[in-house]
Order: C-alpha cells, then sequence, then structure tokens
C-alpha cells in the first residue's frame, strides 16, 4: 500500500554532484552527462520516468557546463541573440510538441556545430506527438542517456543520506518499512524525510515506525 503525505512540507532541492546517489538505475546517465565535451554531435536525451533523476542531472550539468535553461513555452520566443556556442538545456522537451517544434528545430540547428544541446524527457521522441518530420529526424538521432525507475536500493540510499544530512540516526527498521509505502521517486523521498523531521520535532518524539505510520497516514498496526 503507497500513502500519502499528511501534510504538505517543501523541502530543500539538493542539486549537486555529491547529493546524487549512484546506483545502476542511474550511473550510466551520469557518466553520459559528465562526459558533455565529447557527446556526439554535442546533443544528449536524458530519458526516463518521473522521478528518475533527469532534473538533478540536468543541475549537474549546468553547474559544470554553465548552461542556460530555456523552457518549452519559452522556445516561442526569439532566440536570435542566443550565441551559437551557448550550452542550452530543455526540460520536459516532449512539451514542445504541437506548438514550439519549429523553435526547437531552429534552436537545434542554431548550436551546431560549437555549442551543447541537453534534452529531458519521460519518453523518446517518436512518443512525444511531434508533426514536423525534420525535428523528429533529427531528435531521433541524438543519442539517449537512460534512467530507470528508482529501485529499492537507490532510495535506500538516498533516504539514509537523506536523514544522515538531517544528523537523524533512524532505527533499523525505519527505511525496509518506508520503501514498499512511498512514492517511487527521489522527490518523495525528499519530501518524506523533511515531513518525518517536522513531524519528529514538532511532536519531540524520535522518528520510528509508528511516527513514519502517522506520516504516511497509515494504519500503526500494519
Amino acid at each position: 500500500m503507497t500513502g500519502q503525505l499528511a501534510f504538505d512540507l517543501p523541502a530543500r532541492e539538493a542539486w549537486s554532484r555529491q547529493d546524487f546517489v549512484t546506483s545502476p538505475a542511474n550511473e550510466a546517465a551520469l557518466l553520459a552527462v559528465e562526459g558533455w565535451r565529447t557527446w556526439p554531435g554535442g546533443r544528449t536525451l536524458l530519458q526516463g520516468p518521473p522521478g528518475s533523476g533527469k532534473t538533478h542531472l540536468a543541475h549537474i550539468w549546468a553547474l559544470d557546463a554553465q548552461a542556460i535553461w530555456i523552457s518549452p513555452d519559452d522556445l516561442t520566443q526569439s532566440l536570435t541573440d542566443l550565441p551559437a556556442a551557448a550550452h542550452v538545456i530543455i526540460e520536459g522537451a516532449h512539451r514542445v510538441a504541437g506548438h514550439a517544434e519549429t523553435a526547437l528545430f531552429y534552436l537545434y540547428n542554431r548550436l551546431i556545430p560549437q555549442g551543447r544541446l541537453l534534452l529531458t524527457a519521460p519518453a523518446a521522441p517518436r512518443d512525444w506527438g511531434l508533426t514536423l518530420p525534420d525535428l523528429l529526424s533529427r531528435l531521433q538521432a541524438m543519442p539517449i542517456a537512460r534512467l530507470e525507475a528508482p529501485d529499492d536500493a537507490l532510495l535506500a540510499a538516498v533516504l539514509a543520506k537523506l536523514l544522515a544530512d538531517r544528523q537523524i540516526t533512524p532505527p533499523a527498521n525505519l527505511i525496509p518499512y518506508l520503501l514498499p509505502r512511498m512514492e517511487r521517486s527521489i522527490a518523495a523521498a525528499r519530501a518524506l524525510v523533511a515531513a518525518l523531521d517536522a513531524r519528529s520535532l514538532a511532536s519531540q518524539r524520535p522518528i520510528t515506525r509508528q511516527l513514519a505510520a502517522e506520516v504516511l497516514d497509515l494504519d500503526t498496526d500494519e
């Protein structure tokens, strides 16, 4: 059973390289991002389901490459002042379908050959619903770095690190209890740990399995 957080508490997003926990689910994508200077054609697509770490990897690359973030919604604006050697990230690039395809096609060509372009999307370009054949053919030729949904090993490591960052030493049964009951994403792990910490401080109780059940709004006898 997957529970919902008992309250919505914003968690600090930590996007540095040292905050990125690697596992077989994301190691290849991390290596691809770190090797951006030798990307074939200067382009790469990060593809993976929501919560798999695409945004975190994009932030790592943005810091390393001094990249510019451009929203799919902003692509329809003039890009004529963008340097041809710019490094650009478009997160959620699949959202260009139907309204910003020509703009992405223009940007793609403008950054050849000096620039760098990183796209993120949950699916391959053929599944975006694109109607511009020339854009589709170029995107399909891009190298793809795939991320898998976080597995138990990755989520356990992330939870342990987030708790340690808050100087919390959890009981041995806490993380095994959380794994099958939480939403399967890194962002959910951050929000969950923040909520556990807040409930612990507010109630002046240690973080235990019972407190976790309360935060997840689950039956404490489960």
